[in-house]
């Protein structure tokens, strides 16, 4: 059948897809709109399900806050590649998922995309399934968190949209909260006081200075002296509240909060890709299969 421009031309702009994309729905389903629309979401499903086992360790990090700046919001988007990462529908998707985890207190990941994301009643999984088709990645909305400071207020930073930080903070200020954020950034705390370190980090940490005190040839007790020490300064390391503040080195954070008479009752802390095993490819041969329909 003949398809004419302007039928094109709306399908293209009710969609978003691509004008030969749009041309070969619109014969399949006999210049019908709305089955030509229905086509294509069956069809980007498909891709989207053929993309499903690639690695996506690239992407964002994006969060929202609420007006009165008590809760927040942060979610991690990842794509195959960063140039997608830059992409103006992808950047879209991300913001619009931040905001609907802020609205609606999603507990799961599989409720959050089960939630409807736009008008059409859409869950958040099928506009990221046409998102893939459209883009031609694999795309993850890998993980989310919610912070709330009931009798405070939260510290936001997000350095280069690959590392997000929400404190949460009773007391201080503003500045004070914005601060704290962006040294988590930077120190990467593994935890608010000792208490918040497992027992199995310990025990690991333990156990390697010990193999390295023993070739000093020291006593017993004396190595045994030397190891605590060194583990005291392991906890002061990896402890925001043991480490010293990047603004400021010479005053701990510790010291900080306590002149400011502030606490902190949470941070998360999100970065990129971390702990995905990123798969090392040829570049050429992944766009020239992109470039068959692969």
């Amino acid at each position: 059948m003949t398809v004419t421009a302007a039928q094109v031309k709306e399908l293209r702009e009710r969609t978003g897809s691509g004008m030969m994309e749009c041309k070969k729905a619109l014969i399949e389903t006999g210049g019908d709109i709305e089955s030509a629309i229905e086509w294509m979401r069956k069809q980007g499903l498909a891709k989207a399900d053929r993309k499903a086992g690639r690695v996506a360790a690239e992407g964002i990090i994006t969060t929202a806050m609420s007006d009165d700046g008590s809760r927040a919001a942060m979610v991690e988007i990842n794509s195959e590649t960063d140039f997608v990462s830059k992409n103006d529908d992808f950047r879209r998707f991300a913001i619009a998922i931040a905001e609907k985890i802020l609205a609606a207190h999603p507990t799961t990941l599989d409720e959050l995309l089960s939630m409807p994301l736009d008008p059409d009643k859409k869950s958040i999984n099928e506009v990221r399934q046409i998102l893939i088709a459209k883009i031609g990645e694999n795309i993850n909305v890998r993980r989310f968190t919610c912070v709330e400071a009931k009798n405070g207020r939260i510290g936001c930073y997000i350095h280069g949209d690959r590392i997000g930080v929400l404190v949460a903070i009773e007391g201080g200020s503003d500045e004070l909260a914005k601060d704290l954020a962006m040294h988590i950034t930077a120190s990467k705390p593994q935890a608010i006081t000792s208490e918040g370190i497992s027992t199995e980090v310990l025990d690991k940490e333990r156990e390697i200075l010990i193999a390295q005190a023993k070739d000093s040839g020291k006593s017993a007790e004396i190595i045994e002296k030397m190891v605590e020490g060194r583990l005291q300064k392991f906890l002061s390391e990896v402890t925001l509240l043991g480490q010293s503040f990047v603004k400021d080195p010479d005053t701990k954070v510790s010291e900080l909060l306590k002149i400011a008479g502030a606490n902190v009752s949470r941070f998360e802390r999100f970065e990129v890709g971390e702990g995905v095993e990123k798969k090392i490819g040829n570049f050429a041969e992944e766009v020239r299969l992109q470039l068959q329909g692969g």
